[in-house]
């Protein structure tokens, strides 16, 4: 839900429209990735994400980033039915977002091993309190994570000048974690759809 504009609209929306030039600078680009802009109207850009590596070329999800009042407060970050625009409960996704922890800068083949053996600590960046609510996205530079009361010490505005908040580091940050690791969709016996498969190796970390 968009709530108030109270900065000044004019900044925003300029700001807004920077945020948009720059995705289109490099559109090509991320559509090679199976990124495809589907909105771009102040204060709303909607993203839909395709898995490229696998040749069905599902899609995967859309996200839709709420800009008002930015960038005083960050953008909002939502998961939402590309059909409808309407937001998913945590139950829907059938994907996660995941990155591994204590293994910068290790191989592959390292990775794979670890996991073979159990031993890869990962984290869930997409955060819910139960399989009906709708997500939140856990990182720095989404609205609401700087909003979530465990997140009080962790001020939007000690990561406004980093580019945390920009379009392309959240987006970028929901393929690497989310969208580039799937490797193969995952059916059940039934063949209902129960989600993809992430290949770890391929998590960022």
């Amino acid at each position: 839900m968009t709530e108030s504009q109270f900065v000044d609209e004019a900044v925003s929306r300029r700001k807004f429209e920077r945020e948009v030039a720059q995705y289109r600078q490099l559109e090509d680009t991320y559509r090679r990735r199976g990124w495809f802009l589907l909105e771009a109207t102040f204060p709303t850009v909607v993203v839909l994400f395709s898995a490229l590596k696998i040749p069905a070329r599902p899609l995967v999800c859309a996200v839709r980033l709420d800009f008002t009042n930015y960038d005083l407060v960050p953008p909002s970050v939502t998961f939402v039915d590309p059909g409808t625009g309407n937001a998913l409960p945590m139950k829907n996704l059938g994907f996660q977002m995941l990155r591994l922890n204590g293994v910068v800068d290790a191989s592959p083949e390292t990775v794979t091993a670890l996991a073979q053996q159990q031993r890869l600590s990962v984290q869930h960046l997409l955060q819910a309190h139960g399989p009906d609510d709708i997500p939140f996205l856990c990182l720095p530079g989404v609205r609401e994570y700087h909003d979530h009361p465990a997140h009080t010490g962790d001020s939007w505005l000690l990561h406004r000048r980093s580019g945390e908040g920009s379009l392309h580091f959240i987006l970028e940050q929901i393929w690497a974690s989310a969208i580039n690791p799937i490797q193969m969709i995952n059916y059940q016996i039934q063949m209902t759809f129960s989600g993809f498969l992430p290949n770890l190796a391929a998590l960022p970390r």
